[in-house]
């Protein structure tokens, strides 16, 4: 797909040397670059499950204070083993 795209005059002027160093035409880098930009920024977004996720497990909260209530009464009875 052909566009226009305005770039400053010093950032055009390094994007062609980096071309021309690497052999490739502007087209190619600039093609390179954005697809890069666009994976890191994709990769960034998975890194954050945390913000996706928050309140998925909600429903879990009553369930989890059951199991953590029966824990602790489990602890505070004393065997008559132990007692001695």
């Amino acid at each position: 797909m052909k566009t226009t795209l305005e770039i400053p005059d010093a950032v055009f002027r390094q994007a062609k040397a980096a071309a021309a160093e690497r052999g490739i035409p502007l087209q190619a880098l600039v093609t390179e670059a954005l697809t890069d930009a666009l994976k890191t920024r994709k990769k960034n977004r998975r890194e954050k499950p945390v913000l996706w996720g928050f309140g998925a497990l909600r429903h879990l909260h009553k369930e989890t204070a059951r199991i953590n209530r029966i824990i602790e009464d489990a602890f505070e009875k004393i065997d008559e083993e132990d007692r001695a």
